[in-house]
């Protein structure tokens, strides 16, 4: 007797993505050798890692999120779009929902200004031929002086160090901020676990996020890597690409420290961006992915 055991309609890109992984960790297992308990500590290993909420963090770490990057590029060439602003990865730690104002915002709470040097982050957003783009949505966020990220970290204030800013008429913004700094993976993390039997190392160096986006424009995810870090060029999640280093300037001129109503030197980072017009039946830069909300 023939039973139909099928539940639900069978989604056939579902089918082909999964009888071809399969068949991949099949053949794995064959060349490899693995053993049961091999394949089971595999398993095992993903189950912790997704209890620890690192799976994010992993595939940065593994090349993964890069490799889509450069699988993006690639896909950007074939479909004529050329210039703007590099892309690089997301990472896992975007909170929507951040306080928005235009043109300028205030991204620390203060609980380290007394010993975090002042940063201002400001540029103009513009299309690849220099005309300004008033009104982008210019979504920034980074850690703070420990390498930790509120909402994840439960000791900053909500939004600390998060903020969305739409340019003004001039198409530009301005952030006031502290200093970031790099970090690295939980040392005792399923991440760094991985790496270290890799013999790598999980840190990464200082840096922005930024999601840029605005009408008939393809939403940019971006970030800046800051000059002088030791990690630059050895970010672990390889996050760092030419076109995406930012140096901070020291500001110790009392006429700016006035205009900006400061009473001591801070730092200083010029980041442009350049936004690509959207074509056509180009492949979309919106990435459908779990994100954190408050």
């Amino acid at each position: 007797m023939n039973v139909d055991t099928a539940t639900g309609t069978v989604n056939p890109r579902v089918q082909q993505i999964v009888v071809r992984l399969l068949g991949d960790l099949f053949q794995a297992i064959e060349d490899l050798d693995l053993s049961p308990s091999e394949v089971w500590k595999g398993l095992e290993y993903f189950t912790d890692a997704g209890k620890a909420n690192e799976l994010g963090l992993l595939a940065a770490g593994l090349g993964l999120e890069h490799y889509l990057d450069l699988r993006a590029d690639e896909a950007d060439a074939k479909a004529g779009i050329t210039g703007g602003t590099p892309r690089t990865i997301e990472g896992p730690l975007y909170v929507a929902g951040a306080p928005e104002s235009v043109g300028f915002a205030r991204m620390d709470d203060g609980s380290e200004s007394d010993h975090i040097d002042t940063l201002f982050i400001e540029g103009t957003v513009t299309d690849p031929e220099g005309n300004i783009i008033p009104n982008a949505k210019v979504e920034v966020w980074h850690a703070n002086g420990l390498g930790n990220y509120s909402f994840f970290d439960k000791s900053q204030s909500e939004f600390n160090l998060r903020r969305t800013i739409l340019t003004d008429e001039n198409g530009k913004y301005v952030a006031q901020t502290t200093m970031p700094v790099g970090y690295g993976c939980p040392p005792e993390g399923t991440t760094q676990f991985v790496l270290n039997l890799l013999g790598r190392h999980g840190n990464r160096p200082s840096h922005v996020h930024y999601f840029v986006s605005a009408p008939g424009y393809r939403k940019l995810t971006t970030q800046f890597n800051i000059e002088g870090d030791k990690y630059l060029w050895d970010d672990f999640a390889f996050a760092t690409r030419d076109g995406l280093v930012a140096t901070a300037v020291d500001v110790t001129d009392e006429a700016e420290l006035a205009k900006r109503g400061q009473n001591k030197p801070f730092k200083h980072i010029t980041f442009n961006v350049e936004l690509v017009k959207e074509k056509a039946d180009a492949p979309t830069t919106e990435v459908d992915r779990r994100r954190a909300s408050v």
